[in-house]
């Protein structure tokens, strides 16, 4: 049955079909890369694939991967979690597509790490690049799931004191939440400007046998995506103003309930 479209509208079937074309894609030229490495000289291993220059193959491959991820983080924000809020923000869209990209990260590192532990404990070969390639799409994950959690409003708040307030009080502090949070931003931005620009400008590596350029390229994100938690903090006030004010307890909700029950019921 085809899931109904959140967002996409009459994109959806067009944003699917090129999810699964590039992931096809990558596959296929992946296999290659790694049938390459029994048959050729000149094969390419993990060091010449964040060095794709005079390699085609590795530039198609790497741009493949990434449309496959962007149709695919498009195409999976298109569905709505059973405990997620409604989508009213004007920034909610991007911040779900990110979402969605980081969550599929997660399951590149397991593979990662399964790799390496197959590689390491039965073959005796460990890799000079799985931990790092894991360190370094672990530490997008965390940038991506804090801007997620902004968005789901999810993030760490102390509703004691907040849940006694009249509404008036809660939208004022509602409102310096915010204000601190572009104040916070805009100093990480004036501070670490110009830093990141010369790391990201040179590829600063990370001085390692396999030496991905990890300082290059997560300093620039780091502040690319706080400034997007900033967007979504003021996404958030803004299509919260007028609602009702929410009751906080420490019951969990129908939708967690219910998934308990179903994990819990013996299959049939």
């Amino acid at each position: 049955m085809e899931q109904e479209s959140v967002w996409l509208g009459s994109f959806r079937k067009p944003i699917r079909l090129g999810m699964i074309g590039f992931g096809g894609l990558t596959l296929i030229l992946f296999a290659i890369l790694i049938l390459n490495q029994f048959i050729s000289a000149d094969a390419v291993g993990m060091h010449e694939m964040i060095r794709p220059a005079g390699r085609p193959i590795v530039l198609v491959t790497l741009v493949s991967l990434a449309l496959a991820l962007l149709f695919a983080s498009l195409f999976l924000s298109d569905d709505k979690g059973a405990i997620e809020p409604e989508r009213d923000g004007f920034f909610d869209i991007l911040s779900l597509v990110c979402s969605r990209l980081a969550m599929m990260s997660i399951a590149f590192i397991v593979i990662v790490m399964f790799y390496e532990v197959v590689s390491r404990y039965v073959f005796s070969r460990p890799t000079l690049w799985a931990n790092e390639l894991s360190l370094w799409i672990a530490s997008f994950v965390f940038l991506l799931a804090g801007l997620y959690a902004m968005q789901q409003r999810s993030h760490i708040r102390i509703y004691v004191i907040y849940d006694m307030m009249p509404r008036w009080m809660q939208k004022a502090a509602d409102v310096i939440s915010v204000f601190l949070i572009w104040v916070f931003t805009f100093a990480l931005i004036w501070g670490g400007y110009n830093d990141a620009l010369r790391r990201m400008l040179r590829m600063e590596t990370f001085g390692t046998a396999w030496d991905p350029p990890i300082p290059g390229t997560l300093k620039p994100a780091l502040l690319f995506i706080i400034l997007l938690v900033a967007i979504q903090a003021l996404s958030n006030l803004i299509a919260d103003w007028n609602k009702e004010p929410e009751v906080h307890t420490d019951e969990p909700d129908e939708a967690e309930i219910e998934a308990l029950r179903r994990t819990l019921e013996d299959p049939k």
